[in-house]
């Protein structure tokens, strides 16, 4: 039964050394213990120890063979479950304590010099059972002291599993390796609990590099804006609908690379690609959708939304620069500030989070205006209210535009993505030419006609006044 702990050979080894020194020990004080009652003398009031040479070897043996049994007594006990072992390391208590209540009960009946002795020293005469009990309470407080520690040095572990698995529940275990001690079945426990930590570990490390890897195809401001935390959760058909700043950029000549195979056009386009996206990241915005010549990238503020603008254009000239055996490839951007439905579509098998509204259509058409008038960046009215009052950028009011059924916008002209050259000729004529759209948009097209034409003395350049100075020409016949 002293074995049943051993599992490995090195401990069974050792198990069985002591055993043998226990063994060797013990015979040899059983033996010699009459030296020790020997010179233990009672007096018929107390006891005197006349310990010679024999006697002093017998109680060096009788303790080594203590030592040693007690140290095989808990090996035994901690190779146990934990009913067994509160039952075996609590039973020797319970025999010496009955043994020395029977004592102290029958001490005054007791003939002889020792018992004698034994009374006088503890008080105890036989009329009077006042001191036996009192001895007996003694007795029952230390025997009941004995048996607390007994029991916390057994259960102790169990508050240090309830820690681990309370703290393995909420996932906040760090440490490598988890610690509970004790007997054998705790040992156990641990093990499964250090199994359990290293699984927990692992398929939380696995779950962030899952996450990570889906933050490069599902960025986690759109998880934000669901209200979600991971593509797990996503619902099929679950919409939200948000107030966002849209950006649809383009980038005109990434196709005027005849002399290029597909693959380094391809290379050409994602090296422009890979300029845009970091900065749409660095100012909290993230991209809906690769659009092959463009991005149609989606911000919360409006306010990020265009200084990330202004850093690609200028990211894109430094590129150019860079790249000066390549065609130049120049960024038109149209910009949309309102409510956006933000929603996952598709099926269970493969969804799909994206913007499901018509705002992909409004800024096509802003994305027109663009082309038309050769400008970089063209924004709607909305967005400028949105912007913060302290905000100052340069910009031009370039027309009203009907972007859906019955909804007419004021859409403007971004002045600062331009070389400084051409915003001092802009500024010249800024004024005039906005009245000349004014008047335009109000049908007084003879008014506008002489404004433009002012315009274009001033700045033969300017396109989009070029634009309304033909319009004008047409309206008036």
């Amino acid at each position: 039964m002293f074995f049943s702990f051993a599992k490995n050979k090195s401990m069974k080894k050792s198990t069985i050394i002591l055993l043998v020194l226990y063994v060797l020990v013990l015979i040899p004080s059983i033996i010699m213990g009459k030296y020790i009652f020997s010179a233990i003398v009672p007096t018929g009031t107390s006891f005197t120890f006349n310990f010679n040479t024999n006697a002093i070897i017998a109680l060096v043996l009788n303790v080594v063979s203590l030592i040693l049994g007690l140290i095989l007594f808990f090996r035994f006990i901690s190779s146990l479950s934990v009913h067994k072992a509160i039952f075996f390391s609590s039973l020797p208590i319970f025999i010496f304590y009955g043994v020395i209540i029977f004592l102290l009960a029958q001490l005054p009946t007791f003939e002889g010099e020792v018992s004698q002795s034994a009374s006088a020293l503890l008080n105890i005469t036989k009329g009077s059972n006042f001191n036996v009990i009192l001895w007996a309470i003694v007795v029952t407080f230390i025997f009941m002291f004995q048996l607390f520690i007994n029991f916390f040095i057994l259960c102790r572990p169990v508050g240090r599993v309830e820690q681990i698995v309370s703290r393995l529940s909420d996932g906040r275990i760090k440490e490598e390796r988890l610690t509970v001690g004790g007997i054998k079945q705790f040992h156990n426990i641990e093990h499964s609990l250090n199994k359990i930590n290293s699984n927990y570990k692992r398929n939380d490390k696995s779950f962030k590099e899952y996450k990570l890897e889906t933050e490069k195809y599902i960025p986690k401001q759109f998880f934000k804006f669901l209200g979600k935390n991971s593509i797990a959760e996503l619902e099929l058909g679950r919409q939200v609908k948000k107030s966002a700043t849209t950006v649809l950029i383009k980038l005109i000549g990434v196709n005027n690379t005849a002399k290029m195979s597909l693959e380094e056009n391809f290379h050409f386009v994602n090296s422009y690609v890979n300029v845009i996206s970091p900065l749409v990241r660095r100012f909290g915005g993230f991209i809906d959708k690769y659009l092959g010549e463009g991005l149609l990238v989606v911000f919360a503020s409006c306010e990020d939304a265009l200084n990330c603008v202004h850093t690609i254009c200028r990211a894109i000239g430094i590129k150019n620069r860079q790249n000066k055996q390549l065609p130049n490839v120049l960024p038109r951007i149209s910009m949309l500030n309102g409510e956006v439905i933000f929603g996952v579509i598709g099926e269970e098998e493969r969804k799909m989070p994206t913007i499901v509204s018509d705002v992909y259509a409004k800024l096509e058409k802003l994305d027109e205006i663009a082309k038309m008038i050769g400008g970089s960046v063209v924004f709607s009215k909305t967005l400028l209210d949105n912007l913060p009052f302290q905000y100052r950028f340069l910009y031009r009011f370039i027309g009203n535009v009907t972007l859906s059924q019955n909804e007419s916008n004021m859409i403007f002209e971004d002045l600062d993505v331009y070389h400084k050259d051409k915003v001092k000729e802009i500024l010249k004529t800024k004024n005039i030419f906005e009245k000349g759209v004014m008047h335009y948009s109000n049908g007084d097209y003879e008014k506008a006609y002489s404004y433009l034409e002012e315009v274009l003395k001033e700045n033969g350049a300017d396109k989009c006044a070029y634009l309304y100075f033909n319009k004008c020409k047409d309206k008036l016949g």
